[in-house]
């Protein structure tokens, strides 16, 4: 921990970039978790769209689950 600092003190940079952003990655099942409900509930009257649809947005979140698990495993193994 004392190295960490004396290196900032020197001036040295950082090895990791500072990201100030909020990662959207992360968020992202915040928008489409609740689109899920509201697909079978506004498509009630074409079942064969709404199914499909339902299907697509959930394999969606399941791809999108899959990519930030493997970049995880992919950062700590680096």
């Amino acid at each position: 921990m004392a190295s960490s600092s004396a290196d900032s003190a020197n001036g040295e940079i950082a090895a990791r970039p500072r990201n100030r952003g909020p990662p959207f990655k992360f968020l992202l099942p915040l928008i489409y978790a609740p689109v899920l409900p509201l697909i079978r509930i506004g498509l009630r009257r074409n079942p064969v769209l709404r199914d499909r649809l339902f299907t697509a947005v959930l394999a969606g979140g399941f791809l999108h689950g899959f990519y930030l698990v493997t970049d995880l495993y992919d950062i700590e193994s680096k």
